[in-house]
C-alpha cells in the first residue's frame, strides 16, 4: 500500500469529527501556571511570532534555537525577559524549564523535530505545512497519537473566529449547495531573502530548493487547502496542476507560479493560483454556492447573495437610491470583532494545553492538508493527474 493510500485509508478522509475539540485524559499544568515556550527556528515566521507570545498572558518565551547565529541573536532580542540560546534543538529539548516548543524551521525538518519534541515530553505547535512527504506525515501522526503532549498544527486561519463563523454559516446553508471554490495568493516580489554570506544561501533561501521546500503550494496555498478540507469535511479525490520557473531566472528549483485544481466529492472543484510576478487581488478565497458566495481575505469577509436578494437601499451622503452596507464586487461586509489569526492560534495553543483539549487544527487535519500538498506537488512535478485510491 502506498504511503498516500495509508494516510487516506487510515481515517483522515471524510471525517468532520476531526474539526471538533475533544477533551483528553492526561495531566497538564495548572491554569495558573505560566507555559514556558521554546522557539525552534527564529527566522521570519518563528521570530515574528515571539512578539505575539510576549503579549499573551500565562505564556512566555524562555528559549530560542537556530543554527544560524545572527538569526538566533535576532530571535533572542525580541524576547521580553531572559531566554536561553541554543544552536542544537535536541539540547533545548533536554531543558526541563521548557514546557512546549514552537517549530518554525524549514519544511523538510518539521516531522523529525516535532516527533523528537513529542517524545521528549513537550507540547508542540508545529508550523505549516505539517510534514513533507507521505512518510514524514505518517510518522508525525503516529507520534502525536501516542504522545501525552498536545500537538497543534500551525494553520492559523483554523483558529480565526471570523473563519470559524463563516464555516458555520456555510454548513448551516447560508450559500446553499457548494459548487466551487476559487483561491489565490498573488505577490509581486522575488520571495528571496538577503544572504550576508554565500555559505548561508541554502539555509536562508531553503524555500527555493526542492530538497527542503514544497514551494508556493506548501508555504502559501496550504492554508487555503486546509480551509477547503475544513468546509468540505473531506479530502479531495484527485488533483491536476502545473507551474513553472518562468519569471525569476535565478537558479531556484521551486516554481514561481502554480495553478492547480482539486476535485472534491459531489463534483466540487477547488482552484488555486499563486503568482510571484503580479499581486493583483493578493490573498482571496471564494466559496461559491447556489444561493450566494462568501469571500474572505486575511482578516475580513463578505457575503455576496445571488439575485434573489434585494440589497438595502437608502440615502448615503445625500444621494437617494445609494446602496447601504455593500462593497462593490464583494457584497455585504461582515462586521466581526476578532484577534489576529496568528495570535489567536497561539492563545488556542495555550488553552488546549491548560484545558486538555485536542486542537481543532491537529495532527490529523494537518495531515490532510499536508497530503493535499504532496498530491499537488506530485501532479505538477510528474505532469499527471494524482488521485486517492480508495
Amino acid at each position: 500500500m502506498k504511503r498516500r493510500d495509508f494516510i487516506v485509508k487510515g481515517g483522515l478522509a471524510g471525517s468532520a469529527a476531526l474539526y471538533a475539540p475533544t477533551v483528553l485524559g492526561y495531566g497538564i499544568p495548572s491554569a495558573n501556571e505560566t507555559i514556558n515556550i521554546g522557539v525552534i527556528g527564529t527566522g521570519d515566521r518563528g521570530g515574528g511570532l515571539i512578539p505575539f507570545i510576549n503579549r499573551i498572558p500565562n505564556m512566555q518565551v524562555v528559549a530560542c534555537c537556530d543554527i544560524i547565529p545572527f538569526r538566533l541573536s535576532s530571535g533572542l532580542s525580541k524576547v521580553e525577559g531572559k531566554a536561553k540560546g541554543y544552536s542544537d534543538y535536541k539540547k533545548m529539548l533536554e531543558d526541563r524549564d521548557v514546557d512546549a516548543v514552537l517549530v518554525a524551521t524549514p519544511f523538510s525538518t518539521h516531522s523529525k523535530i516535532v516527533v523528537d519534541a513529542l517524545r521528549a515530553g513537550k507540547h508542540v505547535y508545529g508550523e505549516k505545512t505539517m510534514a513533507k512527504g507521505y512518510e514524514g506525515i505518517e510518522e508525525l501522526v503516529a507520534a502525536a497519537e501516542t504522545s501525552d503532549g498536545i500537538f497543534q498544527a500551525g494553520h492559523q486561519y483554523h483558529s480565526s473566529r471570523l473563519y470559524s463563523h463563516v464555516v458555520d454559516e456555510i454548513k448551516n446553508g447560508k450559500i446553499g449547495k457548494i459548487t466551487a471554490f476559487e483561491c489565490q495568493w498573488n505577490r509581486n516580489g522575488n520571495w528571496r531573502r538577503p544572504v550576508p554570506d554565500p555559505k548561508w544561501e541554502r539555509m536562508i533561501n531553503w524555500r527555493m530548493y526542492r530538497e527542503f521546500s514544497g514551494g508556493l503550494l506548501a508555504e502559501l496555498c496550504s492554508h487555503q487547502l486546509d480551509f477547503a478540507n475544513w468546509v468540505m469535511g473531506a479530502m479531495p479525490e484527485k488533483v491536476m496542476g502545473m507551474g513553472g520557473i518562468d519569471y525569476w531566472k535565478d537558479g531556484r528549483e521551486t516554481y514561481d507560479n502554480i495553478h492547480l485544481i482539486y476535485s472534491y466529492p459531489k463534483g466540487v472543484r477547488v482552484s488555486f493560483t499563486c503568482l510571484t510576478s503580479n499581486a493583483m487581488g493578493d490573498y482571496k478565497i471564494k466559496v461559491m454556492g447556489d444561493k450566494g458566495t462568501y469571500i474572505l481575505d486575511y482578516v475580513k469577509a463578505w457575503y455576496y447573495p445571488e439575485e434573489s436578494y434585494q440589497k438595502e437601499i437608502g440615502e448615503v451622503d445625500g444621494v437617494s437610491g445609494a446602496t447601504l452596507n455593500w462593497d462593490e464586487g464583494r457584497g455585504i461586509p461582515l462586521k466581526f470583532d476578532h484577534e489576529d489569526p496568528s495570535k489567536q492560534a497561539l492563545i488556542d495553543f495555550r488553552d488546549n494545553i491548560v484545558n486538555n483539549t485536542l486542537p481543532v487544527s491537529n495532527a490529523k487535519t494537518g495531515a490532510m492538508a499536508a497530503t493535499c500538498v504532496q498530491m499537488g506537488l506530485d501532479a505538477m512535478y510528474e505532469d499527471k493527474i494524482v488521485g486517492n485510491t480508495k
